[in-house]
């Protein structure tokens, strides 16, 4: 077997020509103004488990979402096919939509005048020429080291590589159209650990743009055993008021909740608790979000937004201070303010950090718990009140003592935010988000 074909800078002109195919339909129908999202994606996943494969899965989806505009009525359609005919065909079907819903004076399309005008390349495709037997062999060198790693080990939950390569385009009946193709590759390993009469299960994982810049499978699948491993013998806790210290990987979850909680969608629908926060005191004064859209080879990184206008970057929270909703066209002309160009999300946030790593947060913490999995979505967007399951470790004298588990863990994120007393410099870069260990100053543990 040969490795993926690429789909990569090479596939933009036609589909470029596509959404030109589509705009020019939608006009011929009678769409007074239109936008179009053509994507083009391939793949290779390969998992293997107990030392056999799995499975071997190649995919290649493409496909369109149109939505259009009749005057002020909106209709949407998308479709996996392609051609003349599904493009005519999906260009009916949103006209009729739209003729069927209510006029919404803030529908439409961003100003023309607000369009990118440069679309830098960020270096975010570098196909991976791996074949599935080199895939699998990764995979099954990933869980070898795992079983090698602690006599423990006794069972395996599936180790996976995927790689993926992906187009897409934009354009709108502005003139606009913009494109790009990128990468994303990565390596996981689930194991499971027996003793003290428990199982437990537990993961390790890299992601990269670059395939040849993963982690060692060796070494992910060692840190997915001892990761398992080390929550043998876990136990619930009395119910206290302690210190929490949520570790990297999880961190950045507080964070993504916190941009849902000043996203546009939910301020205008008057469903977050941080309605009519901006220019408040949120987070300590130290503390610095922001967005930085124009990394080279960031997993984030996009020159154009959801609706097609110029990313740039600019912090969110300055100082504490909450500086910037999160708005597209369509939530800022809902909330009578200007787009952030953040229709689609915000690309690479980057938390403030200190020189700290996650061992000295356990001696500045003293006693409290070490969180290291959540479980259940357990946040009231409307309320701010936060309760999830988790486990971890219990901390005494700055020291793990043992593992936790079936303890639930919960507060406020008003005043979670506030009680932030430090981030560590172990940081997070397999996601968008990039952060560090947290420690909140006290939150309750419910346990036993």
């Amino acid at each position: 077997m040969s490795s993926v074909q690429s789909v990569g800078p090479q596939a933009l002109p036609a589909l470029q020509e596509q959404v030109e195919q589509i705009i020019a339909e939608a006009r011929r129908q009678g769409a007074s103004a239109c936008e179009v999202a053509v994507s083009l994606e391939q793949g290779l996943s390969t998992s293997v488990r107990q030392r056999e494969v799995e499975t071997v899965e190649f995919n290649r989806d493409q496909g369109f979402g149109i939505t259009l505009y009749v005057g002020q009525r909106k209709g949407s359609a998308s479709t996996s096919a392609s051609g003349s005919e599904a493009i005519r065909e999906t260009v009916a079907a949103a006209l009729a939509i739209a003729k069927h819903t209510s006029e919404d004076d803030c529908a439409g399309l961003a100003d023309a005048a607000l369009m990118a005008r440069e679309l830098p390349d960020f270096d975010l495709y570098h196909a991976w020429h791996i074949s599935p037997e080199q895939a699998i062999e990764k995979a099954l060198a990933c869980e070898a080291a795992a079983f090698e790693a602690d006599p423990r080990i006794k069972n395996a939950d599936g180790t996976t590589l995927n790689t993926h390569q992906g187009c897409r385009v934009y354009g709108n009946s502005h003139g606009f159209i913009g494109g790009y193709a990128s990468t994303r590759h990565s390596l996981s390993c689930v194991m499971i650990a027996e003793g003290d009469g428990q199982m437990q299960r537990d993961y390790w994982y890299d992601v990269n743009r670059q395939g040849e810049l993963l982690a060692d499978p060796q070494s992910i699948g060692r840190r997915a055993a001892e990761r398992a491993a080390s929550r043998l013998g876990a136990r619930p806790v009395p119910t206290c008021e302690v210190p929490v210290l949520f570790s990297a990987e999880l961190a950045g979850g507080l964070f993504s909740s916190f941009l849902s909680a000043i996203s546009g969608g939910n301020l205008y629908r008057k469903s977050s608790f941080l309605e009519g926060a901006l220019g408040q005191q949120l987070f300590p004064n130290w503390l610095t979000l922001d967005e930085r859209p124009h990394l080279q080879r960031a997993l984030g990184s996009a020159a154009f937004d959801g609706d097609g206008l110029a990313t740039y970057a600019k912090p969110f929270v300055e100082n504490g201070q909450l500086v910037s909703y999160v708005l597209g066209t369509y939530s800022g002309r809902k909330l009578g303010m200007p787009s952030t160009a953040n229709a689609g999300g915000v690309h690479n946030l980057f938390v403030t950090h200190g020189d700290e790593n996650q061992a000295a947060l356990l001696r500045r913490m003293g006693r409290g718990l070490l969180v290291t999995e959540l479980m259940g979505h357990g946040l009231n967007m409307v309320t701010g009140d936060y309760s999830r399951g988790a486990a971890g470790f219990w901390v005494e004298n700055g020291e793990i003592q043992f593992a936790v588990q079936e303890v639930t863990i919960a507060g406020n994120m008003k005043d979670m935010f506030k009680q932030i007393v430090a981030i560590g410099n172990d940081l997070e870069t397999r996601s968008n988000i990039h952060t560090g260990s947290v420690l909140i100053e006290k939150m309750t543990v419910a346990g036993s």
